[in-house]
């Protein structure tokens, strides 16, 4: 078996704190640091961190595209970016301590060719990220491609991705999805705010094709209606809010990570929501050790409500 993570347009991560952000002033960074960026990277370094190797597919262009690898060689993730004679890969700002606050890059012009010739080699029992926002040269159903291209191939697929970039890959029924509260409301028009009114939604999208569907709600917790119906739901473990990026990606890191080592839904939801809090809880992603203890806190405060198929 071969796990590998996809992203399309991939990024240098300049993060930066600033204490007193006024807009139209002069502001100066309190801390600073430049990390590889990008949805799929995450789930690779999650991965690693948790003892799992993985191969981060996507495209690099210019001399950020040549530092986006240096960093990952050095990072011990191991890749196979396709780099791209024009443009340069993005340099995304964020401001680590004002959650949400970011100014993200376009990325250089790509086709898709040669990444599909990439994916031919993927076979039975291998697993294939699709991970995030994709370049304004390509479709908006290039995700739903990528998986005609593997249809039937036995070949387990997880697509984190926004709207009809999502949508559209339901019919190839991914194995698991993983929207966010508000991307689940903008899908179906309603605002969700609790996680009680998250069932009916993400019963639609396992009607409209998707196996399994994570939901995340940051500070509220998250929840996993599974491939058999059951609905697992759990209030986000204590800890202290650091830095939320990459938060959603380790989730998915998380469950994954945890379906291959048991094939148990209850352990993959915790691994999930241990793997997202941790990486909320440090200011990089998170560690398997950083992992493993909120796993066992989890586990002890045993808050994780279970609905069987028939009770949705």
């Amino acid at each position: 078996m071969m796990i590998y993570t996809v992203t399309l347009n991939p990024s240098l991560d300049y993060c930066v704190v600033v204490d007193y952000f006024e807009l139209g002033k002069t502001n100066r960074t309190g801390a600073e640091y430049l990390a590889p960026g990008g949805k799929g990277i995450n789930v690779s370094r999650v991965l690693g961190n948790l003892g799992i190797e993985s191969t981060a597919l996507g495209f690099a262009a210019g001399f950020t595209g040549k530092e986006l690898v240096r960093r990952l060689d050095g990072m011990g993730v191991k890749n196979s970016f396709l780099m791209m004679d024009e443009g340069i890969t993005r340099i995304n700002v964020k401001l680590s301590n004002i959650e949400g606050t970011e100014i993200n890059g376009r990325g250089p012009k790509v086709t898709e060719e040669k990444l599909q010739e990439r994916l031919d080699a993927l076979g039975p029992g291998d697993v294939l990220f699709l991970s995030g926002s994709i370049p304004t040269s390509l479709p908006d159903d290039t995700y739903q491609r990528i998986l005609e291209q593997l249809s039937g191939r036995g070949i387990r697929t997880v697509v984190d991705a926004a709207k009809d970039l999502l949508v559209k890959t339901l019919p190839h029924r991914p194995f698991l999805i993983k929207p966010n509260k508000q991307e689940l409301g903008e899908i179906f028009g309603v605002e969700l705010k609790a996680r009680e009114e998250v069932a009916p939604y993400a019963r639609k999208l396992q009607e409209l094709g998707a196996q399994n569907v994570l939901v995340s709600m940051a500070g509220q917790g998250a929840v996993l209606l599974d491939a058999g119906g059951v609905l697992y739901d759990v209030p986000a473990p204590k800890g202290i809010l650091v830095n939320g990026v990459g938060a959603g990606d380790s989730m998915v890191a998380g469950f994954m990570a945890g379906f291959l080592e048991k094939q148990d839904y209850r352990h993959a939801f915790c691994m999930a929501v241990a793997a997202g809090s941790a990486s909320a809880f440090s200011q990089s992603l998170a560690s398997g050790a950083e992992i493993t203890a909120v796993y066992r806190q989890i586990q002890q405060e045993n808050r994780i409500t279970v609905t069987a198929g028939d009770g949705l």
